[in-house]
């Protein structure tokens, strides 16, 4: 098909991943433009069949006669994910590193693409292999037991058993919490910054954005709606809102914008309540800030530190100048880490970023908890195995099945019996 659409100036040469020069041409013979036509034979491909690449020039028109030409000669389109999944179901790739694939394709950071990347290469199947070897491990002594349990062979007591299942439950929990700051790393978060009419909420807006974004006046009331714009604060995607000045509202249009305000902070993941250092404080400083320590997660910024301190305020604060960028770090820093649990900022793709790999893995360690209540109470080891197979099935659905096969294997290669 493809000598159907391209002309070679020389006879087509189709070796394992070579690749040659050739003309995409219309269907009336004439060049549109010169190609380069690569072959991957199989298995060595990404979907693991016969692929042959066409790279065009960049141009759209040029993308989209090409297509058009591929399928007037008998292709088809690709559904969405349709070449990830033949990868997939032909064993090139795990779900894991599939799921990878999509977060890398949608990423809006560099950030995010890293942790895709690692992810792609199988970093979370490898932070499960030694947990699903242990799993195994554990069933395999029990199932060795229970098949020889007529010959008085004891494999494992319940402070064994017990001593197994508590490093392996921790270590499956501890992969489940670290999901609280891989979905901030996928998906971002939102933060709304408020405050009094000018006390620098713009000024900062366009600081934390680095562009000028906001419009900034001296006049109060300059913002009368929300502005919202993404920034990248240590590369988690952040959505900033800026928003209309918190005051008595002058006029049905600042009464809908400070009604919008206060929306969007209800709204955000994470509040910033902009005070002037500059200037006393004043009564709605102070019940802005219960608004939001009643919210839950917020931080209160001292603006513009540059200038002789007049502020009563001893809350802890952030203290930055948005006209200076004095303080801005350590502002950046702040947010992160009143987003992010303690601690769980680690390197990259050593947390996980799926809510469905999170939902598997808590009900893997609802079943570890019942595995060691069963050995607490010395519960007969067939029943407990119920537990540690419920437990095994969470993982396979991300990692892949485990079959009869692997259990036995691993009770005859590791056992001594019948010699």
């Amino acid at each position: 098909m493809s000598e159907s659409i391209l002309r070679f100036p020389h006879p087509a040469v189709w070796r394992n991943w070579g690749s040659q020069l050739a003309e995409l041409v219309d269907p009336e013979g004439r060049l549109v433009d010169q190609v380069v036509v690569a072959f991957f034979e199989k298995p060595r491909s990404y979907t693991c069949e016969d692929v042959v690449e066409i790279t065009c020039h960049g141009s759209p028109v040029v993308l989209r006669h090409c297509v058009e030409r591929a399928v007037s000669a008998g292709a088809r389109l690709a559904e969405p994910g349709e070449f990830t999944l033949r990868a997939f179901l032909r064993g090139r790739i795990d779900l894991p590193r599939a799921e990878a694939i999509r977060d890398l394709i949608e990423a809006t950071t560099l950030y995010q693409a890293r942790v895709a990347a690692q992810q792609a290469e199988g970093s979370v199947s490898r932070r499960l292999a030694p947990l699903k070897e242990q799993m195994l491990e554990l069933i395999a002594l029990l199932e060795a037991g229970i098949d020889f349990a007529e010959d008085d062979i004891s494999v494992a007591s319940p402070q064994e058993i017990l001593g197994r299942l508590a490093p392996l439950r921790e270590g499956v929990a501890r992969l489940a919490a670290s999901f609280a700051y891989g979905d901030l790393v996928r998906a971002g978060l939102t933060l709304a910054i408020v405050g009094r009419p000018n006390v620098g909420k713009s000024s900062l807006f366009n600081r934390l954005l680095e562009q000028d974004r906001a419009i900034v006046t001296e006049i109060p009331g300059t913002t009368r709606d929300l502005v919202s714009e993404v920034a990248a604060i240590h590369g988690i995607p952040v959505k900033l809102y800026d928003t209309a000045g918190i005051r008595p509202g002058e006029g049905l249009v600042e009464t809908l914008g400070i009604e919008r305000s206060f929306q969007a902070m209800a709204d955000a993941d994470l509040t910033l309540v902009v005070v002037d250092l500059s200037a006393a404080a004043e009564a709605q400083d102070l019940e802005l800030i219960e608004r939001a320590r009643g919210k839950g997660c917020w931080l209160l910024v001292g603006n513009k530190s540059d200038l002789p301190r007049r502020c009563g305020i001893t809350e802890r604060l952030v203290a930055v100048s948005a006209l200076s960028g004095e303080g801005i770090p350590a502002l950046r820093d702040a947010i992160l880490e009143a987003v992010a649990p303690q601690g769980s900022v680690e390197q990259e793709a050593s947390f996980i970023t799926s809510v469905r790999h999170e939902r598997l893995l808590q009900e893997c360690v609802r079943y570890l908890e019942k595995a060691e209540t069963a050995a607490h109470e010395s519960i007969p080891h067939e029943m407990l195995l119920l537990d540690l197979y419920a437990a095994l099935r969470p993982i396979d659905a991300i990692t892949g099945a485990t079959t009869a096969d692997d259990i036995l294997n691993r009770i005859f290669s590791t056992f001594c019996i019948g010699k």
